[in-house]
């Protein structure tokens, strides 16, 4: 059989929450399915080619998506549509010192602000090089006054994509960069300490000279090229005989601690490794690399774009979870060099929000083609991705990849012709170039190469869930294999989903009983591996990837700084261009539902498609009947009948039953209490709440799924205030739910949180996981492994987040390249 003739092998029903996501960003109109999606991509890029080819080609760029490829988020939401948006995901722009005009080649501030803001009204998401700006307290010549600094500016641009999203452009990203030698370098790595820069992912543009002092422990000059304040020149500030001004010199090492203290704490700044990204630019000789993407995965010039494209690696996964397991390199290869033809034909189609945009790219053609689901598929072919053979093949994929779209590249040249800044000479001498195999460097010898760059592994996020079944997000591996997703409804409630990864999913649909059996050991997560080998993957991929890798090393909240404070320090020895970090905390609280023990293999054990059932605690028996133990909290909020207070009791007791082959004991809630005044209609809803609550726990019902049900329910008197969100900077922002049942549910959430009956998301703590919590009260052993903060009665735990656009709540976060709530777990754009 011809590798065209074969066909994915998919026989999963689509996920309820892919298919709302689908329709909700991708399908437009009276579309419906992914084959209307995929159907409308193909006709708009087919239509850019010569007439006697279209057909011919439509019908093959659709086969391609049929096969696994999945142009980006842009792509499938706006192609063919005759939208002034474009289909690049995100840019690179650049900020000059002036404050209007231009500095020598850059924009001004406030002319480059104009500009992002028209690409971010575009859909485009942007990062900028902040380094160009002079420091703080520096002389302004001009006007005889004092510069602000590059972070006083950082926060405009941070107000203007803040509000171009409020007048309802897609939600903005936007990366920050500042050189590490830049003198207002601390600032801005603590620049979003205090809840600031929301709209922001922040880098620090690392130097090989830097990394070599902080290895020796050596001095490090900070400098800029405008010239200090009187103050500075009189602690010792001088101009050295290049022209560039020494504010004054800092411990390398110390500068090292500062960054990855943030990183530890905060999850930023991320660390761009900026020599290393252009000794391996293909287009060494023609253009400087100084920044990034927003998720980090393009290193970019001035006016450089990502246009980006994935392979479903799930896809190629022939006879899963079997000894025959095997992937189809060859249909890879043959759906790779399609792929490369159509993010081609996507540099004709967009709209461009800059004409320099425009010019950029007709000048280098640079395309991003990757992967994603790697996690997932690994698991169907029985690979730990934590393994060295789960390492080897994601090398492999990789190696085949690259040479599968340069080979594609190449013949593009022969039809189409190369980009015009092509130099074969220059181009053949790159590091990167220099590792292709020797037919394909000649074959750019003889013929020249379309684009000048084809690789990227960017996140994925969205698009996994949308036309991927949740195969696990580009390179990462999954970071559950079940967890709660709620968003808004179009009445202004909410509902919960259960989603599921793609390869969990189709384990047990081939009859696998996960609950009796457990899941085999490649069934591993982000948190149940080590950081370094996290680290690994991107190592062992790097070397094939010809721009950069969107990777986020998750790690445990409990993970120890000792260990965490020498993963940047490994990773530019192991010649990576760049790392982010992500560890849970009571600052930026845990990304998805999954707790400690439901990350783990054999928790994962509740049936796809029947969230409400909870056999985990239905089959506890309860003690006789004795004494209670109470928790009792006080709560006041607001409602337009004016301030209230009361107090919510929540009684629990013991419950013992076999678990996984032991006999365990657990503690659950038993009776939930609020008093009132039966006789008024305001509380004769508190009092039926109460006892239904009450008979789903004495049932062993799901409390979990009760509390979130009444959090959906909406009335018409308006919003209700019921607590404060305190941020770092001690500011408290008041929290509003739909109605006072939900206010109230809400708060019960939170007390059951703090007993460590719920995690931190509201969803119930798997069974071994609680019997382990009260043998830790009980023997007054060390608190468990993963705690919830104790909040103080009226308070709620620190949030700094930005707005997300389904919950409301101030929770959004960039992890693993996509924005993510922590309250509602929906999933944003991603690259």
């Amino acid at each position: 059989m011809n590798a065209s003739d074969k066909l994915i092998d998919s026989t999963l029903a689509p996920q309820e929450v892919s298919l709302d996501v689908l329709r909700e960003k991708y399908a437009k109109g009276e579309e419906r399915e992914i084959a209307d999606v995929r159907a409308r991509v193909a006709r708009a890029l087919a239509r850019l080619e010569p007439e006697p080819r279209r057909a011919e080609l439509e019908a093959r760029f659709l086969w391609a998506q049929e096969q696994g490829f999945v142009p980006a988020g842009r792509i499938n939401s706006a192609a063919g549509l005759g939208l002034r948006a474009t289909l690049i995901n995100c840019f690179v722009q650049p900020v000059g010192d002036a404050i209007s005009g231009h500095d020598g080649q850059l924009p001004g501030i406030y002319t480059a602000l104009l500009e992002a803001a028209e690409t971010m009204r575009r859909g485009g998401g942007v990062g900028y090089d902040f380094s160009a700006i002079r420091p703080l307290g520096s002389k302004v010549h001009g006007t005889a006054s004092r510069a602000s600094g590059p972070v006083s500016y950082m926060e405009v641009f941070d107000a203007s994509c803040r509000t171009v999203e409020s007048a309802g452009a897609r939600r903005g990203a936007q990366m920050g960069v500042l050189r590490v030698d830049h003198p207002d370098i601390e600032r801005f790595i603590a620049a979003k300490d205090g809840g600031a820069l929301t709209n922001f992912n922040i880098s620090v543009g690392v130097t090989d000279a830097f990394m070599r002092a902080v290895e020796d422990d050596a001095a490090f000059a900070l400098v800029h090229r405008a010239e200090p304040g009187d103050e500075d020149q009189a602690t010792g500030a001088f101009r050295r005989e290049d022209g560039l001004w020494v504010y004054r010199e800092a411990r390398a090492r110390e500068l090292w601690e500062r960054i990855m203290l943030s990183t530890y704490d905060h999850a930023e700044p991320g660390v761009l490794f900026v020599d290393r990204m252009n000794r391996e630019n293909n287009l060494w000789y023609c253009e400087e690399l100084r920044a990034t993407n927003p998720c980090g995965e393009q290193p970019l010039p001035a006016y450089g774009c990502c246009d980006l494209g994935s392979l479903n690696l799930t896809a190629f996964v022939q006879q899963p979870f079997s000894a025959g397991a095997a992937f189809d390199f060859a249909r890879m290869r043959e759906v790779a060099a399609v792929a490369v033809r159509m993010l081609d034909l996507v540099l004709d189609a967009t709209e461009w929000p800059l004409p320099q945009q425009a010019a950029e790219s007709r000048a280098k053609r640079r395309v991003g083609l990757g992967f994603l689901g790697l996690g997932s598929a690994l698991v169907m072919l029985g690979l730990r991705y934590d393994a060295e053979e789960g390492r080897a093949l994601a090398a492999r994929i990789a190696e085949e990849l690259r040479d599968a779209a340069y080979a594609a590249s190449v013949e593009l040249a022969r039809e189409k012709g190369t980009f015009p800044l092509f130099d074969a000479e220059r181009y053949l001498q790159g590091q990167f170039v220099q590792r292709l195999p020797h037919e394909l460097r000649e074959a750019i010898r003889a013929h020249g190469i379309r684009n000048s760059h084809l690789l990227s592994i960017a996140p994925t996020g969205t698009i996994s869930l949308a036309f991927a079944d949740n195969a696990s997000n580009g390179i990462e591996p999954p970071y559950s294999w079940t967890y709660q997703r709620r968003k808004r409804t179009a009445d202004g409630g909410s509902r919960s989903y259960e989603v599921a990864d793609h390869a969990w999913r189709l384990y047990r649909q081939l009859g696998h009983d996960i609950e009796r059996e457990g899941l085999p050991p490649q069934f591993v997560t982000a948190l149940e591996m080590r950081a370094g080998d996290h680290l690994r993957m991107v190592q062992a991929v790097q070397p094939f990837i010809d721009t950069a890798i969107s990777k986020t090393v998750n790690v445990p909240e409990d993970y120890p700084y000792e260990d965490f404070r020498d993963l940047y320090l490994e990773a530019w020895r192991a010649g990576l261009k760049g790392l982010a970090t992500y560890r849970p905390n009571s600052v930026l609280g845990s990304v998805l539902s999954a707790g400690p023990a439901a990350a783990s293999a054999p928790q994962a054990s509740a049936p796809a498609g029947a969230p409400d059932d909870d056999p985990l605690v239905k089959r506890f028996e309860h003690r006789p009947l004795g004494e209670l133990e109470s928790v009792t909290s006080k709560i006041e909020y607001s409602t337009q009948e004016g301030r209230k207070s009361a107090y919510l009791t929540v009684s629990f007791i013991r419950a013992e039953g076999r678990w996984q082959g032991r006999q365990v004991e657990i503690e659950r809630p038993f009776e939930f209490f609020m008093p009132g005044n039966q006789r008024t209609g305001g509380h004769q809803w508190i009092t039926a709440s109460m006892r239904l609550l009450s008979m789903v726990a004495r049932a062993g019902g799901p409390i979990a799924k009760a509390l979130a049900d009444m959090r959906e329910v909406v009335w018409e008197k308006g919003p209700v205030r019921c607590g404060f969100l305190t941020r770092e900077d001690g500011v408290q922002v008041p929290v509003y739910h739909d109605s006072e049942v939900a206010a109230i549910a809400f708060m019960l959430q939170r007390l059951l949180i703090r007993r460590g009956f719920l995690d931190a998301m509201g969803n119930q703590v798997p069974v071994d996981e609680l019997a382990r919590r009260l043998e830790a009260r009980e023997g007054a052993a060390p608190p468990p492994a993963q705690p919830q903060p104790p909040t103080p009665s009226g308070a709620l735990p620190a949030v700094s987040g930005a707005k997300c656009p389904e919950c409301g709540a101030r929770a959004l976060r960039k992890v693993d390249g996509c924005t993510r709530c922590d309250e509602c777990h929906y999933v944003g754009e991603c690259g």
